[in-house]
């Protein structure tokens, strides 16, 4: 009997995460050039510049290890979203935090909540630690919180829910999250996933800070890869209690986020001129898209993140001739079969984008 032999069957059962194709790979495949990567939920205008700039600035100071609290872009970020420090805690990413929030507060067998058609690294987390994971039906493409609420049972310790949810777009509004909340006992952790809260245009949308209170266990997430711009250098944060965030603390490895990612993203937490941009890249494009598709009568989810989830049957098929077209989407799995999600990319890849499914569908075959 081999080592591998004893990793137990919950660490066997992990179907690992599959990143969207990065540019130079498709490119190599296909001898193209050119192309857009329309797959990864990435900013199309880049960095904030001010990160950039702060990055240049002290280049020279790579051989220093990272300050382990991050004293500068939790001061920075303290100020921002005026919360108290002590209820900020940093991540290689949100992926980490939630790992984190996993390995702190669930142990194997331990159960779990999800709603089904939402990101994956909550159930490898989950699988990771060897937990039950219990979910409930998507409706409209949407979290149903009223079915969410009767799925908790008395061995919940964890609600997973992404607001906009990835990879739909779809949000839930405040009335639905007040109403789940006063379900939740003070002894589950519920994780508010709000990665592209920034997107949001919708009134009703509920942000998850004005519910952190005494006798409720709410963890939000956040991340500066998206409208930052961030992506590459993996900075996310987490706000709770500080009771959840010292816990936390101490399944934390030191240095986990480096140098440059507080460098980069303390400078981009002012960058109000960049996130401007941004933003109104991301409705034009939403706009733009969505007109396309209904011109060629390709069914979409009308999504309030920067991506759209995008109906054109056929998934392999149309997958792999958008990439012969320069064109990177993503398909979403098992879960939307005929579906692959498109990010919101500049005024030209957008274009290229549905150019290019439009002469798919054209030749037949996809819809």
């Amino acid at each position: 009997m081999s080592i591998a032999d004893k990793v137990p069957d919950y660490i066997r059962g992990i179907v690992p995460y599959v990143p969207g194709k990065p540019i130079d790979e498709v490119e190599r495949e296909y001898g193209i050039r050119g192309s857009a990567k329309l797959a990864s939920n990435e900013n199309p205008l880049g960095p904030s510049p001010k990160a950039v700039a702060a990055l240049r600035e002290r280049l020279d100071e790579l051989h220093l290890y990272p300050d382990g609290g991050c004293f500068h872009l939790r001061r920075a970020l303290s100020a921002k979203l005026d919360v108290a420090p002590e209820r900020l805690i940093f991540g290689n990413g949100s992926n980490e935090l939630i790992e984190l929030a996993v390995r702190t507060f669930l142990r194997p067998g331990d159960e779990a909540l999800l709603s089904q058609g939402t990101f994956v690294a909550y159930g490898l987390a989950l699988g990771a630690m060897g937990a039950a994971v219990r979910t409930a039906p998507l409706k409209d493409f949407g979290y149903d919180l009223e079915a969410m609420a009767r799925a908790l049972t008395p061995k919940t310790r964890c609600v997973f829910l992404a607001n906009p949810n990835n990879p739909t777009g779809t949000i839930y509004r405040r009335p639905e999250w007040e109403a789940f909340l006063e379900q939740v006992g003070p002894d589950v952790l519920v994780v508010a996933d709000e990665a592209y809260f920034e997107y949001v245009d919708d009134p009703d949308y509920p942000d998850s800070l004005d519910d952190h209170r005494e006798g409720r266990a709410v963890l939000t997430l956040r991340t500066f890869s998206k409208v930052y711009g961030l992506a590459g250098l993996r900075v996310g944060y987490a706000i709770a209690h500080p009771e959840i965030v010292a816990m936390m603390n101490q399944v934390r490895e030191p240095f986990n986020v480096s140098a440059a990612a507080q460098w980069a993203a303390t400078a981009a937490v002012d960058d109000t001129e960049h996130l401007r941009r941004s933003l109104e890249v991301n409705r034009q494009g939403l706009a733009f898209l969505a007109e396309g598709l209904a011109a060629m009568g390709v069914d979409w989810v009308p999504s309030q993140a920067n991506f759209v989830l995008v109906r054109t049957g056929q998934v392999g098929r149309v997958f792999e001739e958008l990439q012969r077209r320069g064109v990177i989407v993503r398909p979403v799995g098992p879960e939307f079969p005929e579906h692959v999600r498109v990010t919101v990319g500049t005024p030209d890849e957008n274009r290229k984008f549905l150019d290019g499914l439009s002469r798919i569908l054209e030749g037949g075959g996809a819809g």
